[in-house]
């Protein structure tokens, strides 16, 4: 007798940051689970050389990151690989390849849309107007839209999208991610790090221009940008001396062990997953309060960790405070680790989405055997 594990197909666009993690962590997980999984998502990026040790299967599908005049071909090819690869179940992340999963399946299969953060709230006028309207009318072909905070489901519902919601956090690996390890830790004076991809939703834009009044303030205290992306020329040219670019890194626990402060000002978010590695590691972080922030922050935290976003004066006045206040900052530490370990510890994150997958297909994933 034969007995096949259900097979879930990923489709993902864009292949690095948040989004390639946690295909990567979802993938890995599920195939320890016994399920079949195929990933299809363009080349580049860290998405492809991460799954290479998951176990599951990559196919090239090729899509740019934004929806343009290729998309009917891109919706073509995503329908024919489908075809072939007769998934049970299709999980779809991000924006694009929301849109792309979507029109392709129709609905004929079981389908999971995760927005990891919502398109229209990164554009605006008529291209913000015209991501949501799509996002009202393609909820319909969602078997479930699966939200990473309480916050992005209510801008979902507050905006008018209709859907099936479930809202699964985001966790991280805390075996990885802990205060023991390497650290990136070099000179002297106190150390901010920020994480994240360059670009306009990350905020560094703002950091930048808070930064010089946060060295006003605290004497020898240094910003270490860690990551690549379309504003790092921008960036550069608008730092002072005091700010180091570390360019994209393989592994960024060492930076958060050596974080005095971490801080991540975004402009939007599902709910970021660079605070979260930075509490697993043990270090205080200051975040923006959007979408997910306020809820991925032990509530103790709150007065002291959560400034309003696009405000350059309050995330100084936060950052000072912080680096002034050593016993607070020693406080916060140990607090956000303990947070992370009962909250946003990775196994709770992928485990809820294969008892999702369980759900929608209302079998049992069980490994293939024969006799």
């Amino acid at each position: 007798m034969r007995i096949s594990a259900p097979h879930v197909l990923h489709v993902a666009q864009p292949v690095e940051g948040g989004v390639a993690r946690v295909v990567t962590d979802l993938v890995a997980a599920q195939v320890a689970a016994g399920l079949r999984v195929t990933v299809a998502c363009p080349e580049g990026g860290t998405l492809t050389d991460s799954l290479r040790a998951s176990g599951g299967t990559t196919l090239r599908w090729d899509a740019t990151r934004a929806p343009g005049p290729r998309l009917p071909d891109e919706v073509g090819r995503l329908k024919r690989l489908v075809r072939d690869v007769r998934p049970d179940l299709v999980h779809a992340h991000s924006a694009k390849a929301g849109l792309a999963a979507r029109l392709a399946v129709h609905g004929r299969l079981p389908t999971v849309f995760q927005p990891h953060a919502w398109s229209f709230e990164a554009a605006d006028g008529v291209v913000a107007r015209l991501a949501l309207g799509w996002e009202r009318f393609g909820a319909r072909w969602a078997t479930r839209v699966v939200c990473v905070s309480d916050a992005e489901r209510r801008t979902g519902e507050r905006c008018g999208i209709a859907a099936p919601w479930q809202v699964v956090p985001n966790g991280v690996d805390t075996g990885r991610f802990r205060p023991e390890g390497d650290s990136a830790r070099s000179g002297v004076g106190p150390l901010v790090v920020c994480v994240g991809r360059l670009c306009r939703q990350k905020g560094q834009d703002v950091l930048v221009r808070a930064w010089p009044e946060v060295v006003r303030r605290v004497a020898g205290a240094r910003l270490v940008l860690v990551g690549d992306g379309p504003d790092a020329e921008l960036l550069r040219r608008g730092a002072p001396a005091s700010v180091e670019f570390a360019g994209a890194a393989s592994d960024v626990a060492p930076w958060y062990r050596a974080a005095d402060v971490v801080v991540l000002p975004s402009r939007w978010e599902g709910m970021a997953l660079a605070p979260l590695e930075a509490m697993a590691c043990a270090r205080p972080v200051l975040v923006t309060d959007v979408d997910g922030a306020r809820e991925s922050l032990p509530p103790s935290h709150q007065p002291s960790c959560l400034v309003p976003p696009e405000d350059p004066g309050a995330l100084a006045r936060a950052l000072t405070a912080l680096l002034r206040d050593e016993p607070l900052r020693a406080a916060l530490a140990a607090q956000a680790r303990a947070h992370v370990l009962v909250a946003h510890d990775l196994r709770h994150t992928t485990g809820a989405v294969t008892d999702l997958y369980r759900e929608l297909l209302g079998v049992v994933p069980t490994p293939v055997v024969s006799n």
